[in-house]
């Protein structure tokens, strides 16, 4: 019996099929990164923007930016008092009167001291008539020589002491209830309540807070504080024609009426996001009027402001 061999297995059409392959992959993966450079090269379509941009309605024009406020400016309501707040009388979008009540704080203790020195002005006033009876019965002698002189002269002094204990007594009461009067603050002005953060049970620090417990305002007409850039200040000229967009709305375009220039030029504190914008550039703030009737404007929006320039 022969045993056969395994038969030898021929490798030349391996290596000729390697020498086919690898340069078609190679091309394969070049026309890969062109096609993948080509695609990374095509810009990308422009988005369009969310909210169309207001355009100017004067070929000469200053542009800034307002923000809208009350004509009479926003004035924020603080405690000229320390104390927690006891009760509040009105909400934000309420009409008030000059002096109407805002809110109260917390009397007990202010009202216990009243009427310690209410009851301090009686002890007085009833020593006061003791030492006027005294005096009165002093003087009714007729003979003099019954009385000593310095003994009336005491009596007189006695007197003019229990004058003077009743009028501190009550300069005290007055200061008491002057106290109990600051207690509730009240309007400074006829307007509307723009925000209101008291709330009953808070405590009411008598310093500068950084939100105040209330803002208010008049609000007929309302009015919009601009800035312009320093580098514009210059064209701006007073009674020039101007219009306010609301930002967000293009169609809400409404007429400005010039009102003042703030002299004092300040550094710019409004940004607005463009990128030639800097932020150490200062603003001349120019303050306009308008009528705001049934438009959708509230205090403490922005604005586009444009201001017809002749220069």
């Amino acid at each position: 019996m022969k045993l056969q061999l395994p038969r030898q297995i021929s490798l030349a059409p391996l290596a000729a099929a390697r020498f086919y392959i690898l340069p078609v992959v190679a091309l394969i993966g070049i026309i890969f990164v062109i096609r993948t450079v080509i695609a990374g090269s095509v810009p990308p379509p422009v988005a369009p923007p969310v909210v169309e941009p207001a355009r100017p309605p004067y070929t000469s024009f200053v542009a800034g930016s307002g923000i809208i406020e009350s004509i009479s400016e926003n004035i924020a309501i603080a405690s000229p008092l320390a104390g927690v707040i006891k009760q509040v009388y009105v909400k934000a979008g309420d009409p008030i009167e000059k002096g109407q009540a805002l809110f109260s704080l917390d009397d007990r203790d202010t009202i216990a001291e009243l009427q310690v020195r209410q009851a301090q002005v009686e002890r007085a006033r009833a020593q006061q008539i003791d030492a006027e009876t005294q005096l009165s019965l002093y003087k009714s002698v007729t003979d003099p020589r019954a009385i000593m002189r310095g003994e009336l002269l005491k009596r007189e002094s006695v007197l003019a002491i229990a004058k003077a204990a009743l009028a501190e007594a009550e300069s005290q009461v007055n200061a008491t209830r002057t106290t109990l009067d600051r207690m509730t603050i009240r309007s400074p002005i006829n307007g509307t309540v723009l925000q209101s953060k008291a709330r009953v049970g808070e405590f009411a620090s008598a310093q500068v807070m950084t939100s105040p417990l209330m803002i208010v305002g008049t609000t007929t007409p309302l009015a919009v504080r601009v800035d312009v850039d320093e580098n514009d200040a210059w064209r701006v000229e007073a009674g020039k024609n101007a219009q306010g967009v609301l930002r967000g709305n293009t169609q809400v375009i409404f007429p400005l009426t010039f009102v003042r220039f703030e002299p004092y030029v300040v550094p710019k504190r409004s940004l607005t996001g463009e990128s030639t914008e800097r932020v150490d550039t200062r603003v001349l703030q120019v303050i306009y009027s308008f009528e705001r009737k049934d438009l959708p404007i509230f205090v403490g929006q922005l604005v586009d402001v444009f201001i017809e320039s002749s220069k």
